[in-house]
């Protein structure tokens, strides 16, 4: 089994930033995708940004030109860099990694989620 354990979420006026972390740990023997997907009330959950193994990037419209997701493969943690949010940005923020474990399983794993509030 792995976790993901992620933090930096918080309140942040309009405007402003928070960076978001994500650290995978447990049984791990590759990991393909890492990325962040948010929920906001009312709504389903929507893919923010991921990045492969190789540096593949893939970004939401919305995000483009906001957000940068980059990945630190050496300590199985990906970051999600938020300028210029916006109100809409509102969400929990989820980690997701699609990994192979020690047991040679490949598997999607989910955080427990970390709260993002854009208000004045």
């Amino acid at each position: 089994q792995a976790q993901l354990v992620e933090s930096g979420g918080g309140l942040v006026q309009p405007g402003g930033s928070l960076r978001l972390s994500c650290a995978a740990s447990g049984s791990i023997f590759s990991i393909y995708i890492m990325g962040w997907y948010r929920q906001a009330p009312g709504k389903q959950r929507e893919l923010v940004a991921t990045t492969t193994t190789g540096g593949r990037l893939n970004y939401a419209d919305s995000v483009k030109g906001r957000f940068t997701i980059s990945r630190d493969n050496g300590k199985n943690t990906v970051y999600l860099q938020m300028n210029s949010l916006k109100p809409e940005d509102t969400a929990v923020y989820y980690c997701n990694a699609d990994l192979v474990g020690r047991d040679f399983r490949r598997q999607t794993y989910w955080g427990q989620g970390t709260q993002v509030t854009v208000s004045s």
